[in-house]
């Protein structure tokens, strides 16, 4: 599909309007800092911005850099992010923060496909750094993007790819894209509070799993556990497990680096 000029400047227009009179303030988008809207973009990836709000907070007051954080061991890690969910990201956080620190003086490359490289990136990711940090113009899609799209080039549609919303996105990509990228987020967040969520018609769309019972609420109980106590026990991860493997889970947890086997306990590694 190829837009009109004219086209591109409507909906350019109706966009950044609607972001004048109603955009969101987040403290990520008051800083040009590249490691905190790294921080920030992690945090974003699967959970509500309000959410992020406070443990973003926290964790530039904790770890404000990236040679801070490359040098605190996982238990303070896990700590300040407890209660964010996805504890894998935190590891990731303090993985990306050692190979800045490693390969690239502790300072952020502006380079996308060196901020893809970094641990629990990826191309949304990057491009929302390179965009939000950099200003770079790569075209990129999170769930608020796709609302957008979806909602104004792709009505009726079902089953649409991210190769064709990419294709709109480029289409459409003014010369400064910060701003641009936020006022985006901010219409498509609108959009699912009015109209409902037409990612459904999107050939990406994944319905959420339960977490109640689930094996992530499994993990985060026992990382919970080991943070608070220091150590535990196969036993004490096999309690109220809803019929998920402790075992399993246990392993799993062990082999990504977040547990390490001392005797018959388990403790955090560093």
């Amino acid at each position: 599909m190829q837009l009109s000029p004219k086209d591109v400047t409507v909906f350019q227009k109706t966009i950044v309007d609607h972001y004048k009179k109603s955009g969101r303030v987040f403290p990520w988008r008051e800083t040009r800092d590249p490691y905190a809207i790294l921080v920030s973009e992690v945090m974003l990836q699967q959970t509500q911005a309000e959410r992020v709000v406070p443990f973003f907070t926290k964790w530039m007051k904790q770890f404000p850099t990236a040679k801070v954080l490359a040098r605190v061991p996982i238990s303070a890690v896990l700590k300040v992010w407890q209660g964010l969910g996805y504890n894998r990201r935190a590891l990731n956080l303090k993985h990306a923060g050692e190979m800045i620190v490693k390969e690239y003086g502790g300072k952020i490359p502006v380079d996308i496909q060196k901020i893809d490289a970094l641990p629990g990136v990826g191309p949304y990711t990057a491009g929302a750094i390179g965009a939000f940090a950099f200003n770079l113009p790569s075209a990129f899609i999170e769930t608020n993007i796709r609302t957008v799209y979806l909602c104004f080039f792709f009505k009726g549609r079902r089953n649409v790819s991210d190769a064709e919303i990419l294709e709109m996105v480029e289409q459409t990509l003014p010369r400064s894209v910060r701003q641009w990228y936020g006022a985006l987020m901010d219409y498509g967040a609108m959009l699912k509070a009015t109209v409902g969520n037409p990612n459904i018609h999107s050939k990406s769309y994944i319905k959420q799993s339960v977490f109640k019972g689930s094996r992530r609420e499994l993990r985060g109980k026992i990382l919970r556990l080991v943070t608070e106590k220091g150590r535990m026990t196969l036993g004490d991860a096999k309690k109220n497990t809803n019929g998920v493997s402790a075992e399993e889970v246990v392993s799993e947890l062990t082999r990504e680096g977040f547990l390490k086997k001392t005797g018959k306990s388990f403790r955090l590694a560093r």
